[in-house]
């Protein structure tokens, strides 16, 4: 049935290419604070054979607007079916469901953001009460279903929503005035779609993929559920954009044609923040791993010219899947309707910088090494499948740093993600990096590694948090860990 809702979606949007219409890029609903708290309820459902969020009458997850010291309040409904029809990393599928409040600094701790023990089966309701500091760093941020073992089938289906926490502007005054668009971009699964061909045409994807893979790419992607939607911008219009890679296993090289990305965030975090005289940073395209985020000022191409978002085909290694280059939205000159009213809250606070010398720590022997290892039984970190009755993997003392080392002994590209945190990445095969980066999921090459500087110095991360692949279906069949934060 999921397929045959794929199908005349398709069969839609391809009908309204061949008149000459594409579809202007859909703005999702959104929940804002009141009185300093943001108050919603989700239901999972099941709609002709695909999960989603349900929200006020639709299956379009809101977007989640909230500022530092506000509450999120989320009633969780699991309204799916007892018994699943669908397929999961590993079956039977229990159709069990939570969430996960990916990058935000909060307790790990139930009611919050604890992945492990709140866990609802069918006809179960969770309730969320997610407290954020009120110092937490502003920018894009998102959630997503995070049961183990079914996690990649239910975000693959959609359920996810971006989050954003107010206050950029106290770091980049430029994006206070310019017209904000929030884009969640998300696989969607044409494998057995017998549209597959036509589909891989619409968005431009080459017939050969950069990694000499021999099969078609599997997934095709959306923005805010649109396939090659408009993106209205004016010549020379300055518009900030944020963009979440919400695909459960894809990676993004993002690029806009003939034009730069003025990198103001990268995975909820500003760059101004550790580095309050480089508040931007330039770029021509950029790689974001599954569940990256970017945050980026674009201008408008020159009247005449024809530009596009596309992502760069990634060469996933030997053994991964193809991820060939493909349109995901197409610019075009504005209606002569007004631009929308600003969606977002201005934060007057000045802004509070954290500068952070690591130098010492990258002298230093890491702390702990994660390993990542996979055969044809499954995935693992430090040889060990994910089980829910083990004990943590390490620790961490709140109130410290420390130097991780993340080594892909693999064939394939896996992205890291811990939760709770972000870290510096700082090099990648024992080679500094040019651009050190503040992000909580980092790419690791295939047979390399990548070392970072974990910021575990927060008291409200204390408690029991994971770390994981965020190839979700790699982390479904083992490939996560506990560490314990005291």
């Amino acid at each position: 049935m999921r397929r045959i809702l794929l199908l005349i979606a398709a069969q839609m949007f391809l009908l309204a290419l061949g008149n000459g219409q594409t579809v202007s890029l859909p703005q999702p609903p959104q929940v804002r604070a009141k009185n300093h708290v943001v108050s919603l309820t989700l239901r999972a459902v099941n709609e002709n054979g695909r999960d989603a969020f349900a929200f006020n009458g639709g299956t379009i997850a809101p977007v989640i607007r909230a500022s530092p010291g506000d509450v999120l309040k989320i009633t969780y409904i699991n309204d799916l079916p007892a018994k699943s029809s669908e397929t999961c990393a590993v079956n039977p599928c229990m159709n069990m469901t939570n969430l996960h409040f990916h990058g935000l600094t909060v307790s790990p701790n139930p009611p919050q953001d604890d992945v492990l023990g709140m866990l609802a089966m069918p006809g179960q309701v969770l309730h969320y009460t997610v407290e954020i500091p009120r110092n937490h760093p502003p920018g894009l941020f998102w959630y997503h279903t995070h049961p183990h073992g079914e996690s990649d089938r239910q975000v693959l289906d959609g359920m996810s929503g971006a989050i954003v926490i107010e206050g950029m502007e106290r770091y980049a005054p430029q994006v206070g005035r310019l017209r904000e668009r929030v884009m969640v971009v998300r696989g969607r699964d044409i494998e057995h779609d017998p549209k597959a061909a036509e589909l891989r045409r619409v968005a431009e994807i080459p017939s050969k993929g950069c990694g000499g893979e021999p099969e078609a790419a599997g997934e095709i992607f959306t923005v805010n559920g649109a396939l090659r939607p408009r993106i209205e911008i004016a010549p020379g219009e300055r518009q900030f954009w944020r963009i979440v890679n919400a695909s459960p296993d894809r990676y993004l090289d993002l690029q806009l044609d003939g034009q730069t990305l003025e990198i103001v965030a990268l995975d909820g975090m500003p760059l101004a923040y550790h580095e309050p005289k480089a508040p931007t940073r330039t770029t021509n395209h950029l790689l974001l791993a599954p569940a990256g985020r970017l945050e980026a000022i674009v201008t408008g191409p020159p009247r005449g010219t024809h530009s596009a978002l596309r992502t760069l085909c990634v060469d996933a290694g030997p053994d991964g899947d193809p991820h060939p280059e493909m349109i995901l939205a197409e610019l075009v000159q504005p209606s002569s309707k007004a631009p929308p009213t600003q969606a977002h809250t201005i934060d007057h606070r000045p802004p509070r910088y954290k500068p952070i010398d690591v130098g010492p720590l990258k002298k230093g022997a890491p702390n702990f090494i994660v390993t990542f290892t996979e055969d044809k039984n499954g995935f693992y970190i430090n040889g060990r499948k994910f089980a829910p009755d083990a004990a943590p993997m390490t620790s961490a003392p709140i109130g410290t740093y420390q130097h991780w080392r993340i080594v892909n002994q693999t064939a394939e590209l896996h992205p890291f993600h811990i939760h709770q945190v972000h870290f510096l990445a700082y090099a990648e095969n024992g080679v500094p990096l040019k651009h050190p980066e503040w992000l909580d999921t980092v790419n690791v090459p295939y047979r390399g590694s990548v070392d970072v500087i974990l910021d575990f110095t927060d008291p409200v991360i204390k408690g029991m948090s994971v770390f994981h692949c965020h190839l979700l279906n790699h982390e479904d069949k083992g490939m996560m860990a506990k560490v314990l934060l005291k």
